[in-house]
């Protein structure tokens, strides 16, 4: 197996892919000579030309629209937008077109459109580019949502992402941009499937759930719980947003008999709430104790880094609450 970093993992997958299929384009401010914000397209403008690797004006509602004309015409375009917060100003050529044009238009055209963001806190970059926003898309049909959380879902995920023929939306953790992690050898044409949860660590007494950066946050509380408590936890990473694999979660579940969910995006309707609405309708009889989320407040994310640390959930706070609960 191959080492690579988060970053290097999305640059591998976007190489490969470009060089799988002339029909894919990547589009987006900065994705050009400069290599984007975290070097996430360092090297493609000059391997494939500015044609296929170009930069476009801040104007995101603009060029995403450009990219669904462009996917529904034989391209299969690969979109930035530079900050999650920023798919607000995109949200009718995602929402209202891309998500429902082969509906309306029973199934004569495709819209292999790609779009991907980094998203979440943890950088101490404010309230206006710290948001995680998946549980918004992850309620419109025909938009597929994805949150990597290691290199290897980073590589896996993207590559299928790219050859969906339906609208997909990856959701990249600024967080994790340096994390490293083992990847397939180069060669290997390696894919993961949308739509699949995976566990991380298996256990008896308690089912944690965690999204994107949470997943590693979960773990370290899951091995401390071990140690001091010999509460063995089972961590699952839920991967894919939309289409939910509610069924891994609940055959742990069945197992455990309890259940917490953990994620950056605020509690009110979001993923959490969505697993436990699930979970309550069919497998509420295993049920030990009512299930719960851990989530940041109900507030905008804080500039201060003091403040951020005690906004976002912490494993340090996961494993005292699962604590508290099964004392």
């Amino acid at each position: 197996m191959a080492k690579l970093k988060y970053y290097q993992a999305f640059n591998r997958a976007l190489r490969e892919e470009l060089a799988r299929d002339e029909n894919v384009i990547v589009m987006g401010e900065d994705v050009g000579e400069s290599g984007g914000i975290f070097a996430q397209t360092r090297g493609l403008h000059a391997e494939f030309g500015g044609v296929r690797v170009r930069d476009t004006p801040i104007a995101e509602n603009g060029f995403v629209s450009a990219a669904v004309g462009a996917a529904m015409t034989g391209l299969r375009p690969v979109v930035e937008i530079g900050f999650e917060d920023f798919l607000t100003c995109c949200m009718d050529p995602l929402v209202n077109q891309a998500a429902k044009l082969r509906f309306m238009l029973g199934g004569q055209v495709t819209v292999p459109l790609t779009v991907y963001t980094f998203g979440s806190g943890g950088v101490n970059a404010g309230p206006q580019h710290s948001q995680s926003l998946g549980a918004w898309f992850a309620q419109v049909p025909g938009l597929k949502v994805v949150t990597p959380s290691t290199p290897r879902d980073v590589l896996g995920l993207f590559k299928s992402a790219i050859r969906d023929d339906n609208p997909v939306l990856c959701l990249f953790a600024k967080r994790l941009i340096g994390a490293s992690g083992e990847v397939p050898e180069e060669g290997e044409d390696f894919t993961l499937p949308i739509g699949r949860s995976e566990v991380r660590r298996t256990g008896n007494d308690i089912t944690i759930v965690g999204v994107s950066t949470m997943v590693r946050a979960a773990l370290a509380a899951a091995e401390s719980l071990a140690e001091e408590n010999a509460i063995e936890a089972e961590v699952i990473d839920v991967m894919s947003l939309s289409p939910l694999d509610c069924d891994t979660i609940i055959a742990s579940v069945m197992r455990t008999g309890r259940l917490c969910i953990v994620h950056e995006a605020h509690g009110p309707c979001g993923i959490g709430a969505e697993i436990i609405a699930r979970v309550s309708e069919q497998a509420h009889d295993v049920l030990k104790a009512p299930p719960w989320r851990i989530t940041p407040p109900f507030a905008p994310s804080p500039f201060a880094p003091v403040l951020e640390k005690a906004y976002l959930p912490s494993a340090a706070r996961i494993g005292d609450e699962i604590r508290g609960r099964l004392a």
